[in-house]
């Protein structure tokens, strides 16, 4: 893993000149008002034995659980979501074509893959979407529920780092928030992939902070 860190942060060295020379990787910064997105941390995700199941929970709940402690301490808005399907067997799902890429079909409605993980259980008033897609805001009213609360600012956590975290931020970007990625938030399966599509979404469509510093930024607000 140290050979795989170094030659990282070697082609990673590289692309940020390629990247700063061509004017990539500007600063979105925060807004006025965040609301925390915890994307997929259901027991699938989060637990050995699913398929999905990803590497490296031991240090990423307990940095999403203080994050979490923070929103709650300033009354911020808070939304997980899990991803779940209605009808998995037959000609007719909801599952669309997903099901032929990756077994989506062991995530059921009401089961017990598709619950939070019970390190980070929802409080009362916070809010479960069950989404059908990679993104958060495919398909869902997760924009317009924000835009409500009058939030211009999303950091997103969770799982995956290279399919539904990065997705979701693609959309928030494209829906008008500003999207801040804390790093020691964001898990997946296979190594390497986190740090290639956190250094990839940096570059394109959110800031990749510290967890520590995005802590700093939501106890200094309000």
């Amino acid at each position: 893993m140290d050979d795989l860190d170094a030659v990282l942060a070697r082609t990673f060295d590289l692309d940020t000149e390629i990247y700063h020379r061509r004017g990539f990787k500007r600063r979105v910064g925060y807004g006025a008002k965040p609301a925390l997105l915890v994307i997929d941390m259901a027991n699938g995700w989060t637990q050995p034995g699913s398929p999905f199941a990803c590497d490296g929970m031991n240090s990423v709940i307990p940095a999403i659980r203080d994050l979490l402690d923070a929103f709650h301490e300033k009354r911020l808005p808070v939304v997980f979501t899990t991803t779940a399907y209605d009808v998995t067997e037959g000609p007719n799902t909801d599952m669309g074509l997903w099901h032929l890429k990756v077994p989506i079909e062991t995530m059921k409605s009401g089961s017990w893959e598709a619950e939070i993980d019970s390190r980070l259980q929802p409080a009362d008033g916070e809010f479960v979407l069950v989404k059908k897609r990679a993104s958060a805001f495919h398909g869902t009213h997760l924009s317009s529920m924000l835009k409500a609360m009058n939030v211009d600012t999303v950091i997103a956590t969770g799982v995956t780092a290279s399919c539904c975290v990065r997705h979701s931020v693609e959309d928030a970007i494209a829906e008008g928030f500003r999207p801040i990625v804390p790093r020691e938030c964001v898990g997946d399966r296979v190594a390497g992939v986190i740090a290639w599509n956190l250094f990839d979404i940096d570059a394109k469509f959110g800031d990749v902070e510290l967890l520590e510093d995005v802590l700093a930024h939501v106890r200094n607000s309000g």
